[in-house]
């Protein structure tokens, strides 16, 4: 038979083809076929393969921040010694707190601290003349133990620790104490330099490249300075469309009609096989559901990431509650946030990071924010205040 006549055949067979069995070979052929093959590897996709990659992946994830660890290790060894470490620092208009503390055996050679400061570094020195902010390190490490990591960097950044024979009370609870050093850090470092705003992370909070940047961009923007705080991390897992923040409903059902509309468009515009839909409001809807079904089990995490392209493209969106990684505090906030905890008990399922979003949703004059997607990647596979698995996965 002739190609023309092929063309011609398969176009009256597609023609004969109901909207309704249209529509179910699509839905049937992206989401049983196509989706599986691209996702399968895709470890914040609904169709990760978790028994064939997730302990390989993990074991992949763990031997690159061991290499990265040890990279960083050698690097803060070899650096020569900054001349300026000792001066107080003065008025800054971003002053960067990293706070950390002695590991676990198991995480040492790991070395988080080092990791994230040698990033620092690195995103420091491609400012320019004026430098993007100051770092100071603030070590809450009270056991007779030291924290090695933050000794060995005491010639290249400030590090503020409790003055000698200074004595806390005793701590009922792990998450009592962490709040309590956290607290400390806040208020200690703001009083020693003064900035404009404070930007805290914890010691295993990787800035990614266009850290700075976006910071830069954030606190341009209005809604900043009368925000409490503005998150930098959420975790991948909670990202998911199908989640109980209402704005997060909204951006799914706008991303739906969107891609429906242009969809229709097209295939107004090239409809080679002469599909039966057409602009109206059932086929509208029809395709929402589909590139809306589509998102969510591709990962929201994925789509996301498109928007790294831009500073000014990183979605703003009222604070979600998990982690405190990496916190903004624009002005003096952090001086109210260190206010706020101190009036709060912490102990387990009312960790600082719950304590803040309760201030947030019950103090109707406080405002805070989230950013999308993360600005740092969480790398400690072992937690300084939880119990640790023997083989730590990245799910």
């Amino acid at each position: 038979m002739p190609p023309r006549c092929r063309v011609r055949c398969c176009s009256v067979r597609c023609c004969s083809v109901g909207a309704a069995t249209q529509a179910l070979m699509v839905f049937a052929l992206t989401f049983c076929v196509a989706l599986p093959a691209i996702c399968h590897r895709l470890p914040h996709s609904y169709y990760f393969v978790r028994s064939a990659y997730l302990d390989v992946m993990s074991r992949d994830a763990l031997r690159q921040s061991l290499r990265r660890g040890q990279d960083a290790l050698l690097f803060w060894q070899k650096a020569p010694a900054a001349t300026t470490t000792a001066a107080t620092i003065g008025h800054p208009e971003l002053l960067v707190t990293v706070v950390t503390t002695r590991r676990r055996r198991e995480a040492l050679p790991y070395h988080y601290l080092l990791q994230v400061t040698r990033q620092l570094s690195g995103l420091l020195g491609g400012c320019g003349e004026r430098p993007c902010a100051q770092v100071v390190l603030c070590d809450v490490e009270s056991g007779p133990d030291a924290n090695e990591d933050a000794v060995l960097l005491e010639r290249h950044f400030r590090v503020i620790r409790r003055p000698a024979g200074h004595r806390l009370g005793r701590p009922a609870n792990t998450f009592e104490r962490e709040k309590r050093d956290y607290v400390f850090c806040l208020r200690r470092a703001f009083q020693l330099a003064l900035p404009q705003n404070m930007l805290v992370l914890e010691d295993d909070a990787l800035p990614h490249p266009d850290f700075f940047g976006v910071v830069k961009d954030l606190l341009r923007r209005r809604f900043a300075a009368r925000s409490l705080y503005i998150k930098l991390f959420h975790p991948e897992r909670l990202q998911r469309y199908w989640n109980p923040e209402p704005y997060r409903i909204l951006e799914w059902l706008g991303l739906g009609l969107l891609g429906a509309t242009l969809l229709l468009q097209l295939l107004s515009a090239w409809n080679p096989c002469r599909w039966s839909l057409r602009m109206s409001a059932g086929h509208l809807a029809l395709l929402a559901v589909y590139v809306m079904a589509g998102a969510e089990l591709l990962g929201r995490h994925y789509l996301l990431e498109l928007r790294r392209l831009s500073p000014q493209l990183y979605a703003v969106s009222p604070a979600t509650e998990c982690c405190t990684p990496a916190m903004l505090y624009p002005g003096n906030a952090s001086l109210r946030v260190a206010d706020y905890l101190d009036r709060a008990f912490c102990f387990q399922g009312n960790a600082k990071d719950t304590v803040l979003y309760q201030v947030f949703r019950d103090t109707p004059e406080e405002r805070a924010h989230s950013v999308e997607p993360n600005l740092v990647t969480h790398i400690g596979a072992f937690s300084s205040v939880r119990p640790n698995p023997a083989h730590p996965k990245l799910l």
